[in-house]
């Protein structure tokens, strides 16, 4: 087991885009109560036409009144050059762009074939590091589609070589609707690893089908050290009616903590905050810790 994972908060951006729109001011809340967890990065907004994501329409104004606390690297999510200028214009220096693996998938999102996106991609990158930030590509859909089913493994490391090649800093996996098992995680990792075995990755699990923890334990295996989660499972799927959201944050670090990895976050503060994410949103979370409390959580005897 590695000595630390680094843990990369996505529910201020991919939690909350899912959910029913909240008060800009909620967002400040939920975005600063995080960043006094201890985690070191966190995903903080997209810049998205507010036609297409209204949740992130107030991207700009949940920046500027965000606490932005020392230490924590936030990230923020663009789709193309012009989400690039806004998340450069507000003084983010680490960017995150999409792409899916799955034509269908793609097209469905951007209206673009997945090579038509990976020709703007490749822009966006030079843009980026010409203004010094770093890119970072994440492949959605790298685990299944929900149109087109199994994504073969090849195509995906193909794609990771096609950005790496157009200069991308890292590259992540999105496990979009939950179709990733451990199987399927050690058969994508390997064949990236083959490939080039020095790769930054990231790995984004979402818990539609309940894998995620086993997922993140097989990619751990595997040299994997970066994952995203989201606080109390924030979030859900468009293409899964019904499913849950991401990989619990509170899930992964009670899990890791107690097999002696140090995440850097302090799980009591985190589970506040999960408590915190379930009254913004208005509904209940699917965080199985934030129900039960951590394992050290003693029940005491009647009377």
């Amino acid at each position: 087991m590695p000595g630390f994972v680094s843990i990369r908060e996505v529910g201020p951006r991919d939690g909350l885009q899912n959910e029913e729109p909240i008060p800009t001011e909620a967002k400040v809340r939920l975005l600063d109560a995080l960043s006094r967890t201890g985690v070191g990065r966190i995903e903080a907004v997209s810049f998205v036409h507010p036609k297409a994501i209204p949740q992130m329409a107030d991207a700009d104004e949940v920046w500027r009144r965000a606490e932005q606390t020392e230490g924590v690297r936030y990230s923020a999510l663009v789709p193309n050059t012009r989400g690039a200028h806004r998340a450069l214009a507000a003084g983010f220096t680490e960017i995150e762009v999409v792409v899916s693996a799955s034509d269908t998938h793609n097209r469905r999102n951007v209206n673009r074939s997945t090579e038509e996106s990976l020709d703007d991609i490749a822009e966006l990158v030079e843009l980026l590091h010409h203004a010094g930030a770093r890119a970072e590509v994440i492949i959605a859909t790298s685990f299944g589609c929900p149109y087109e089913g199994d994504i073969d493994p090849v195509r995906v490391a193909g794609i990771v070589d096609r950005v790496v090649r157009d200069g991308a800093d890292r590259v992540a996996f999105g496990d979009t609707t939950g179709m990733a098992t451990p199987r399927r995680v050690r058969e994508l990792v390997t064949a990236v690893r083959d490939r080039d075995a020095h790769l930054p990755l990231l790995l984004h699990f979402h818990n539609t089908r309940g894998a995620a923890l086993a997922n993140l334990l097989t990619a751990i295996e595997l040299g994997v050290t970066e994952f995203d989660a989201s606080v109390g499972g924030l979030g859900g799927c468009p293409y899964a009616p019904g499913a849950s959201g991401n990989l619990a944050t509170e899930e992964a670090v009670h899990l890791l903590h107690d097999m002696g990895v140090d995440t850097g976050i302090d799980l009591a503060a985190l589970i506040e905050v999960a408590e915190l994410a379930e009254e913004l949103v208005g509904r209940s979370l699917p965080s199985g810790v934030l129900r039960a409390g951590p394992r050290t959580r003693l029940t005491a005897l009647p009377g």
